[in-house]
């Protein structure tokens, strides 16, 4: 009972570190996003919270498991009380957080003061390191960010512009300012990554605000077969390349499970079934079994090597 207590604590540190974590994180990368694009209505701190939490969870869905399991294989914890401990601790905890950005929702927006990135002035340029691009001056700040200002073209004198889609006369020819182009140096795997741990945190909140079953159904059917492919990590006798592989295979799953979400799969999947079953709970079907039978298989291949080993 001793190792899956600190199974139970080792999962509940990883976790609230890997959600912190990746929560600040997020919520710092919105906001380099809000002030890159300046939308007319500014976006308020907490909204930024909850956005960059769901965007979190997800994430941390996927890590804390991976990290869990190589724990409980590291110190021979039972199988089968690991997958359940693990199993639910995350569905708790998915589901707690869920139920708490939830409430946070109903917050009074006049409660929440906007976000501030800089007062009348800012200066919003490309890079400190190449002088020679566009720069614009945002005469009433974030405020309005598409009211006056004044943009430096290299080569150029300064224009000032009224509004944001104002015209200027250059050379006889009217023509629009063009607009800031921030550089992103982003490596395609982190993108696409990033870009399916969206989508997945948005199929949580929707899931969420349909109901209690279906969110279980999906979030529970998703961390059932994560926590089912523990043998992963027996792979190999080296636990970092095992930790490797798990995560490599857990990113498969992340892609898979984005890709059989899209509205266009959703509606070749209900064709196919051709409403045997419905389409929401196929996928979720899917993976549990899925999830049952790596069961089984681990459960089989672990008595075949206890019977090998007592013939000997």
């Amino acid at each position: 009972m001793k190792k899956f207590a600190k199974l139970i604590l080792f999962f509940s540190l990883i976790f609230i570190i890997s959600f912190t974590a990746a929560a600040a994180f997020k919520f710092l990368s919105l906001r380099v996003d809000w002030a890159k694009h300046l939308p007319v209505k500014p976006e308020t701190t907490l909204t930024l919270i909850i956005s960059a939490a769901h965007w979190a969870l997800s994430l941390t869905i996927f890590t804390s498991i991976i990290f869990a399991l190589n724990y409980a294989v590291r110190k021979e914890c039972f199988a089968v009380i690991s997958i359940i401990c693990v199993t639910t601790l995350s569905i708790a905890f998915c589901f707690g957080i869920c139920v708490i950005l939830e409430q946070w929702k109903s917050v009074p927006p006049a409660d929440i003061s906007g976000i501030q990135l800089g007062d009348k002035g800012l200066i919003l340029s490309n890079t400190l390191m190449n002088r020679n691009e566009t720069a614009v001056i945002l005469l009433d700040g974030t405020t309005n960010p598409l009211g006056p200002r004044i943009v430096a073209i290299p080569g150029q004198p300064l224009v000032y512009q009224q509004a944001a889609s104002s015209l200027f006369s250059a050379g006889g020819s009217n023509f629009i300012l063009p607009p800031i182009q921030f550089g992103d140096d982003t490596p395609w795997f982190l993108k696409s990554l990033s870009i399916d741990i969206s989508l997945n945190a948005q199929m949580f909140r929707q899931k969420f605000q349909e109901g209690i079953l279906p969110f279980l159904l999906y979030a529970g059917s998703l961390i059932f077969l994560l926590c089912s492919l523990a043998y992963v990590l027996k792979f190999s006798v080296w636990p970092l390349a095992n930790l490797f592989i798990t995560a490599l295979v857990f990113r498969g799953i992340l892609l898979f499970n984005t890709f059989f979400n899209t509205p266009e799969m959703q509606v070749i999947l209900d064709s196919f079934l051709n409403k045997i079953i419905p389409v929401t709970i196929a996928l979720p079907l899917f993976f549990l079994l899925t999830g049952a039978l790596l069961n089984v298989f681990s459960f089989l291949s672990f008595a075949a090597k206890r019977r090998y080993k007592d013939e000997d």
